[in-house]
């Protein structure tokens, strides 16, 4: 695939296609991605088709699932019918874009099955078992969610600082000796 970039441009965009690969994206979408991230103008399908060495099909179905994923926006340029995409500027909004969208498409299913499968009376030990297993993980699940959607709430400015105090927050827990939900030592207790 002959790609019409400069070196730095392709290791990054080669980059976000292996990396797309192992995020449950394919390639293309990854590298079309990449390539719209890096550049300073929206592109039309023909650009990226030029740029990334890819068939017009398989362009227009990656931008598809970037524009449902609303990882990028279409364009329209003065005197120019064609469309034209390119990612959000604000590199929080894209972040916060991908987060809201895995949150949707695995976290928030997986949260409803869980629940469903609580709601049935457990049959056996085995069962009793995997119950209580499955109470815990929906109430750690529960814990992260609202964890994410009180950071969601946040404005930017605040989610940096917050993010930016690391370990020193992690020392303030620490030095408070609150037991927290879900510890290992919690869990064994419950289990024996």
């Amino acid at each position: 695939m002959a790609m019409n970039l400069t070196t730095l441009e392709r290791e990054f965009v080669l980059h976000f296609g292996e990396m797309g690969s192992r995020w449950g994206i394919n390639r293309t979408v990854g590298r079309i991605y990449a390539l719209l991230f890096l550049s300073p103008d929206p592109l039309n399908a023909d650009q990226i088709v030029e740029k990334l060495g890819v068939s017009r099909s398989n362009v227009s179905m990656s931008l598809k699932e970037l524009l449902a994923w609303d990882l990028v926006r279409l364009k329209h340029l003065p005197d120019d019918r064609r469309d034209h995409f390119a990612t959000p500027a604000d590199l929080w909004e894209i972040v916060r874009t991908l987060v809201a969208e895995r949150k949707k498409r695995e976290i928030d299913p997986t949260l409803t099955k869980l629940r469903e499968l609580e709601m049935q009376p457990p049959i056996g030990v085995a069962e009793i078992h995997a119950h209580g297993k499955i109470a815990d993980l929906r109430r750690l699940i529960e814990l992260l969610a609202g964890w994410y959607d009180d950071m969601n709430r946040l404005e930017t400015e605040q989610l940096v600082q917050l993010l930016a105090l690391g370990t020193k927050l992690q020392n303030v827990v620490s030095k408070t000796e609150r037991i927290l939900p879900f510890t290992s030592a919690r869990n064994t207790s419950e289990t024996d």
